[in-house]
């Protein structure tokens, strides 16, 4: 199997896990949403930096070494697992200890016990995680698919269950145990590879040298896109929390399946690819090819938010409807800083790429603290303006390593958003007049859908013929 049909049969795969998984986990989310209040999303929201602090220390950026290591043995893949072990008991122990102090934070008691076994899921993870990037290494996805498929419906089972058992807030903390343990156990029963508790100091320093750098950005990362939970969280009520979170997980759930699919495959993809040409010529099909899906999926969105929160989740989630149209425009332009960023990776720039990060987020925390002179509202309008610098950002640092200039990326997509713009605007015209003749919020929602789709590869046929060619040939795999 040549390297290309390699990528897309990994794609299609990935796809289907990623797709499989998250339309289970959107009906569990569904389910709970009517179980649960707000305010108790809220609650885990508020600690849900800690729980992502340990995942990125206990992982250390060392699994990304593996995957773009050329060759990496058996003594690589145990060294990695040995210090992912080490470096997450040390970090839950941390965590546990602090746990008091976060919740005196908060002034909420009851997070002490939450964090402390919801930390636990990031142990848990780091049995797994050299496995999973073993999977990733050899682009076996339909594995991967395998193992989480069970893992996401046993959790929701446990999760809906101790909801309908009043449970509270402590059914989404097992939902998350539960999943964890659930994947964990299966890797270790169905992958052959198993560690053999070696550790070799010159594997290590190789590994961590290009690791730690990417820690240090998913750190930065982390803490400044859940500074936002923590802000309102401390200023506001829980149930503010609870909204905002709802908003942002719902604008990241389409366009993180649809890019988790191509980053997980393009990274060691491009990986593979020799030269600064061919790179050029695979991360602007990559491009092209996600801003396809992106974009009208996220507008479509943005234009039926209110009847999709009052038919899927009810009328107490409506608060949250502003706050998710705003940053799914954000949304749109994510897929385009992560492949920039993967491009940093694949060139082994895990400087530049930290670099990079740094540079960011001082500019995020700046219009962090404009924001908050106006309210929860002003916070997620900041977040979704920064989100358009640091995509620049990323664009021109990224676009020097392989000569693919800021100015040309964005002709090569400027098209596209034209064409979704204008399908826009046509669909939510269609949807005032269409809403007085109708009271039905599926019916809504539908005939939307379908009036946007169809002006939007109508366009697509009209102006770029040569793009609709290329997803039609990714997906006959040829």
């Amino acid at each position: 199997m040549s390297l290309k049909q390699q990528a897309i049969t990994g794609v299609k795969w990935n796809f289907v896990q990623q797709f499989s998984v998250q339309i289970i986990n959107f009906g569990v989310q569904v389910i709970l949403a009517r179980l649960l209040m707000p305010e108790m999303f809220g609650l885990i929201a508020m600690v849900i930096v800690f729980i992502s602090i340990g995942t990125a220390l206990m992982d250390s950026g060392m699994t990304s070494s593996l995957i773009r290591t050329k060759e990496p043995d058996p003594t690589d893949y145990s060294t990695v697992f040995v210090t992912n072990l080490i470096v997450s008991f040390a970090v839950y122990g941390v965590v546990f200890l602090s746990a008091p102090y976060i919740a005196a934070f908060y002034n909420q008691d009851v997070l002490t016990d939450i964090i402390r076994l919801l930390a636990l899921s990031f142990v848990i993870r780091a049995f797994v995680a050299v496995h999973v990037a073993k999977l990733t290494k050899e682009m076996n996805f339909k594995l991967q698919m395998q193992l989480q498929i069970p893992a996401t419906i046993m959790s929701g089972i446990v999760g809906v269950t101790m909801a309908y058992m009043d449970y509270g807030v402590w059914s989404l903390v097992w939902l998350n145990l539960a999943q964890a343990i659930v994947f964990t156990v299966q890797n270790w029963v169905f992958i052959p590879w198993k560690p053999s508790l070696i550790f070799d100091k010159e594997r290590f320093k190789y590994h961590f040298k290009f690791g730690y750098k990417l820690t240090l950005s998913s750190l930065i990362d982390t803490v400044y896109n859940d500074a936002y939970r923590i802000v309102i969280g401390k200023l506001y009520s829980p149930a503010q929390v609870g909204y905002f979170h709802q908003a942002e997980m719902l604008r990241l759930f389409p366009v993180q399946q649809i890019g988790a699919v191509m980053g997980k495959v393009t990274y060691p993809f491009f990986s593979k690819i020799e030269g600064d040409e061919m790179l050029r010529e695979a991360y602007r099909a990559t491009m092209r090819l996600v801003l396809f899906a992106v974009i009208p999926v996220m507008l479509f969105l943005i234009v039926v938010a209110e009847e999709g929160f009052l038919l899927v989740f009810g009328e107490h989630w409506l608060p949250a409807v502003p706050y998710f149209q705003v940053l799914a425009v954000a949304s749109i332009i994510r897929p385009i800083s992560s492949y920039n960023l993967n491009i940093l990776k694949v060139k082994g720039r895990s400087d530049l790429f930290l670099k990079v990060e740094v540079i960011k987020k001082i500019v995020g925390i700046v219009a962090l603290l404009i924001g908050l002179q106006f309210g929860v509202f002003g916070l997620v309008l900041s977040l979704t303006i920064v989100s358009f610098v640091w995509t620049l950002t990323n664009m021109s640092y990224c676009g020097r390593l392989i000569g693919y200039k800021v100015f040309s990326q964005i002709k090569d997509i400027s098209g596209l958003f034209v064409v979704g713009g204008a399908a826009f605007v046509l669909s939510e015209l269609f949807r005032l007049q269409f809403s007085e003749l109708s009271e039905s919020l599926l019916l809504i929602i539908l005939m939307t859908g379908l009036v946007y789709l169809g002006v939007y590869l109508s366009l697509i046929y009209i102006f770029d013929r040569p793009l609709l060619k290329m997803v039609l040939g990714a997906l006959k795999n040829e």
